[in-house]
C-alpha cells in the first residue's frame, strides 16, 4: 500500500524511513545532525562535490521545516540527488538555496496532512504571493520554487512506494532490470513519468513501454513518451475523452495531423515526422497485442503512408552528411599523440579504425571488449573488438581490427583492470573516471570532442576557408563508412561493421567522396559523349575502335539482355536458364504490398526500354522474354492495386 511519506510517518526507525536516516548519518553524521550544511565542509569534498559555478551561496538552510521527518526527507532528497548527478551543486546553490527554504516556511504554517495536498501548485503560489511577492505587490516567477516542490514531491511518493516499478508512475532506469542503456546516456536523464498521461490510459500506456523498454534502448522509450503524451494531450484539449482512442476513425486522425503541422509548422521536420510515425507504431503494437483499449478500426485505415512528413528534405540530409575532409583528416592523424588526456588518443584510434558512434565506443568494457577468432586463410588467431549497439540492439557486435590496434587496446584493458574496484569501477568501462563525481562513469562525449578541438587549436588545423575546422564525433563515422565503400567492401559488410539495421541508413553514410566521384567521372570522357564547340574530339585509335566494335558485335550475337530484378541477364543466349524468366514473381514463398508499387512502375519503364532497343536492333529473342516479363509484371502491378497484398496466404493474412 502506498505510504504518504514523511508527512504522515511516524515510525521514524523503521521502514523505507529508516534507510533515511541511515543515508544521512554517513560522512560522520554531518548531514543528519547539521540543519545548515557548509559547501567548504569536507563532508561536500570528499563525496567529490564543489560548486563549479560562479555562487551566489554558500550554504543550504534547512532549518526551516519544523517537523523533522519532513526536514530530514528533504535533506535525503537533495543529498541523494547530489550524489547521484541528477542535481548539481552549483544549481542548488544558485537556483534552489531560497525555495528550499520557502518550501519549509509553507509546510510549517500550513495545515499540509498529506503527500496528494502537496502537489497543488496554486495553493502554494498563493502562499508565494502573499509572503514574498514583494512590498509594492508584483508578482515573482515561481518556476524555481515550484521544480524544487514537484521535484521533492515525486521524490518521495516514489520513495515509498512499494509497488513494482513498472507499476509505478515514475520509472528509474537504474531499478529496471534487463534494460539497454549506453554508458552515455547514463549521464542523462534517468527516469521518466508517466504523470503526463491520462489516468484512463496510462496502464496501457506502461505496458506498451514495459515491453518496448527490454526490446530497444532506455532512450527510446523515452522519446516514444514524449509522443504519447503530445498524441493524449493534444485530444484531450480539444474535448476528447476517456475512451477516444477506442473509436478512433480516420477523420480523428486527419484532425491530428492538421492540429501537429499547425503546433510545429516550425518545429525541426523530424519531430513532426516522430508526431506521426511514432504513433503508428504505438497503434500498430496495441492493434497486434489485442490490448482492450485498442482501436477499433485498423491503424492501416487510420494512418496512411503518406500522411508521415519526410523527415528533412534530401538535400537537407545530404548536407549533415559531413565526413573529415581529406587534408584535415592526415593532420588529425599526425598530430593524434599530441592530445591531452593521452586516454583520448585511444577513443579517437577506435574512432578510426572501427566507424562506432561514440556512445559505442566509450561503453566498451575492459573485460570482453576483445576476442580471438581463427582465421584459416592466415593460420592464426585474428583479433576481433566486441561490443554493444545500444541504438540498433545488437547485444555483442564483432568486427576484426588491425594487430596494432589490438595491442593499444590490451595494453588500456590491462591498465584498467590494475585500477578498476567494485567502488571506482563497477560497470568495468575501459574509457572509466576513477575519481571525481562521475566516478564510475566512463569518459563523456563532450569531454572527448573538447579534447579534439584544444588539439586542433593547438596545431592549427583548418579547413578550406582557412576556419579552425569544426569537429564532430560522427564525422568520423561517415569518414569510416566513405572509406570502406571507396575500398570497394559489399554495402552489406560495411552494414554489419557499422552496426546499422537497414542498408538504407548505411547507403546514407557510405556515400562516395568528390575525389573518387571526379576519378570515376573522368572515365566518362572516353565516351565521347558530346563535344564543346570549337574544342578538338579526342582521337581514337583505329585499333581501339575496331577492338570495341568487335567486342560489341559479340555481346549483340551471342549473349542475352534480359532485365531481372537488380540488373540485367547477360547470360549466353545457348544456354537455357529456368530461372531467367520465373524470377521471384511466381515464387510461393513472394511477397508483395502497395508499398512496392514504385518499384513496379519503375521496372515497367526499364523493360519498356529494353523492349524498345530490342526491336532497334532486330533481336527478336530479347523482345520476347522482356515482352513476358512485362507482361507477368503489368499482371502482378494489377493485382497489388486491386488486392493489397500478393502472397500464398495473402486473403488468409488480410482476414485475420
Amino acid at each position: 500500500m502506498l505510504n504518504n511519506g514523511a508527512l504522515a510517518l511516524k515510525e521514524q526507525n523503521t521502514g523505507r524511513y529508516g534507510e533515511i536516516l541511515s543515508y544521512l548519518s554517513e560522512d560522520d553524521g554531518y548531514w543528519i545532525e547539521n540543519d545548515v550544511w557548509e559547501v567548504q565542509n569536507k563532508a561536500f569534498t570528499d563525496n567529490g562535490l564543489f560548486p563549479y559555478l560562479r555562487k551566489t551561496a554558500t550554504k543550504i538552510d534547512f532549518s526551516h521545516y519544523e517537523e523533522e521527518t519532513i526536514r530530514n526527507e528533504a535533506k535525503y532528497y537533495l543529498l541523494s540527488s547530489l550524489k547521484k548527478g541528477d542535481l548539481k551543486l552549483g544549481n542548488v546553490l544558485n537556483i534552489y538555496s531560497m525555495p528550499v527554504k520557502r518550501l519549509g516556511d509553507y509546510l510549517s504554517a500550513s495545515d499540509i496532512r498529506g503527500i496528494e495536498e502537496l502537489k497543488e501548485d496554486e495553493r502554494f503560489i498563493r502562499y508565494l504571493n502573499q509572503h514574498y511577492a514583494g512590498r509594492k505587490g508584483g508578482r515573482k516567477n515561481w518556476t524555481h520554487y515550484l521544480a524544487f516542490k514537484n521535484g521533492f514531491v515525486e521524490f518521495i511518493h516514489d520513495f515509498y512506494d512499494e509497488r513494482e516499478e513498472m507499476e509505478k508512475d515514475v520509472w528509474h532506469a537504474a531499478k529496471l532490470p534487463g534494460i539497454r542503456i549506453s554508458a552515455c546516456d547514463r549521464r542523462g536523464r534517468g527516469s521518466i513519468s508517466f504523470a503526463d498521461i491520462p489516468e484512463y490510459y496510462r496502464p496501457m500506456v506502461k505496458r506498451y513501454l514495459g515491453k518496448l523498454v527490454t526490446r530497444r534502448s532506455w532512450s527510446y522509450c523515452g522519446e516514444m513518451l514524449v509522443y504519447l503524451k503530445y498524441f493524449f494531450g493534444i485530444f484531450y484539449r480539444h474535448g476528447h475523452g476517456n475512451g477516444f482512442l477506442e473509436n478512433l476513425c480516420r477523420e480523428d486522425m486527419e484532425k491530428y495531423l492538421v492540429w501537429t503541422m499547425e503546433e510545429h509548422k516550425d518545429s525541426n521536420a523530424t519531430y513532426r515526422s516522430k508526431a506521426v510515425s511514432f504513433i503508428r507504431y504505438f497503434l500498430d503494437y496495441i492493434q497486434m497485442a489485442e490490448f482492450p483499449l485498442a482501436p477499433e478500426k485498423d491503424v492501416d485505415r487510420l494512418i496512411f503512408d503518406d500522411d508521415i512528413p519526410r523527415r528533412e528534405r534530401i538535400s537537407d540530409t545530404m548536407e549533415k552528411v559531413k565526413y573529415i575532409p581529406e587534408p584535415v583528416r592526415e593532420q588529425l592523424d599526425a598530430a593524434i599523440t599530441d592530445i591531452e588526456p593521452k586516454e583520448m588518443m585511444t577513443v579517437y584510434v577506435l574512432l578510426r579504425e572501427t566507424g562506432w558512434r561514440g556512445t559505442d565506443v566509450l561503453n566498451l568494457r575492459y573485460d570482453n571488449c576483445l576476442d580471438y577468432l581463427w582465421n584459416k586463410v592466415e593460420n592464426r588467431y585474428v583479433p576481433y573488438l566486441c561490443g554493444e549497439i545500444t541504438k540498433t540492439g545488437i547485444p555483442r557486435l564483432k568486427i576484426p581490427i588491425r594487430d596494432e590496434v589490438e595491442k593499444i587496446i590490451r595494453e588500456l584493458a590491462d591498465e584498467a583492470g590494475e585500477r578498476s574496484t567494485d567502488d571506482n569501477n563497477p560497470e568495468k568501462y575501459l574509457f572509466n573516471t576513477y575519481e571525481g563525481r562521475n566516478m564510475g562513469m566512463p569518459i563523456s562525449k563532450p569531454a572527448f570532442v573538447q579534447a579534439v578541438r584544444e588539439l586542433i587549436a593547438r596545431k592549427g588545423i583548418t579547413d578550406a576557408s582557412g576556419e579552425l575546422y569544426h569537429f564532430k564525433t560522427h564525422a568520423l563515422r561517415h569518414t569510416r563508412a566513405v572509406e570502406y565503400a571507396e575500398q570497394g567492401m559489399p554495402i552489406g559488410v560495411i552494414q554489419q561493421i557499422l552496426g546499422h539495421c537497414s542498408l538504407q541508413m548505411t547507403l546514407h553514410y557510405a556515400k562516395v567522396s568528390e575525389n573518387a566521384l571526379y576519378e570515376k567521372w573522368k572515365v566518362t570522357e572516353r565516351l565521347n559523349l558530346f563535344h564543346v564547340e570549337g574544342a578538338e574530339p579526342p582521337k581514337v585509335s583505329s585499333e581501339r575502335a575496331q577492338e570495341e566494335s568487335i567486342r560489341y558485335e559479340f555481346v549483340r550475337k551471342t549473349l542475352d539482355a534480359v532485365r531481372v530484378p537488380f540488373g540485367t541477364c547477360f547470360k549466353p543466349s545457348k544456354i537455357a536458364c529456368k530461372h531467367q524468366m520465373e524470377k521471384c514473381l511466381e515464387c510461393p514463398n513472394f511477397c508483395s504490398t502497395k508499398d512496392n508499387i514504385p518499384e513496379y512502375e519503375a521496372e515497367i519503364k526499364r523493360v519498356e526500354e529494353l523492349i524498345r532497343l530490342s526491336r532497334y536492333i532486330s533481336r527478336k529473342d530479347w523482345e520476347e522474354k522482356n515482352t513476358e516479363y512485362l507482361t507477368l509484371l503489368k499482371k502482378m502491378l494489377e493485382r497489388i492495386r486491386k488486392e493489397g497484398i500478393v502472397h500464398k496466404n495473402g486473403q488468409f493474412r488480410e482476414g485475420m
